[in-house]
């Protein structure tokens, strides 16, 4: 390969650590074609971006980067892959599926997700239990909305005991 041509390489792989929050580093070792079209194939579907890439391109690239990746330079062995994605768990959630889990390939080797370093293939259990944005919204939303529910119910029920009370007192002989 010529010197033009990483150059571009490392350039390409700068732009995508810069427009996507969150990647994973996998070993795709012992993937034969097949393996490796059906997990682009379902890379696909969950909006992952899967790249193939050459750990010495790959660390110039974590080099050139404004954020200090020196943390993950000790897994870059072995054939690599990046999966890049603006979701942190989505990956983590594929990476566990029972179909993908059966095939034993790819394994996590780390992952830079929500701004930290996970490395490791034993940190694929506390990436999948991240919350994606929408889901941390949606548990606030729910939460706002529980205490409002109760004071709406409190009042409702409070005008039904003070409206019962008056009609026994409006009934009453005197």
């Amino acid at each position: 390969m010529k010197k033009e041509q990483k150059d571009t390489i490392i350039v390409e792989l700068g732009k995508k650590l810069t427009e996507y929050p969150h990647f994973y580093l996998i070993d795709v070792t012992g993937m034969d074609a097949e393996a490796t079209s059906d997990f682009r194939r379902k890379c696909f579907k969950n909006e992952i971006k899967m790249v193939v890439v050459k750990n010495k391109l790959l660390h110039k690239a974590f080099e050139s980067a404004d954020i200090d990746y020196s943390e993950l330079y000790g897994t870059l062995k072995g054939s690599t892959a990046v999966l890049f994605t603006q979701t942190a768990n989505v990956p983590a959630k594929l990476l566990k599926d029972k179909d993908i889990k059966a095939a034993g390939v790819p394994s996590l080797k780390a992952a830079y997700a929500e701004e930290g370093f996970y490395v490791g293939a034993d940190k694929l259990d506390e990436l999948s239990s991240i919350k994606s944005k929408n889901e941390v919204i949606a548990e606030i939303v729910a939460l706002l909305q529980s205490p409002a529910k109760n004071v709406v119910s409190a009042l409702q029920s409070g005008a039904n005991t003070i409206h019962g009370v008056l009609k026994t007192l409006g009934e009453r002989p005197e």
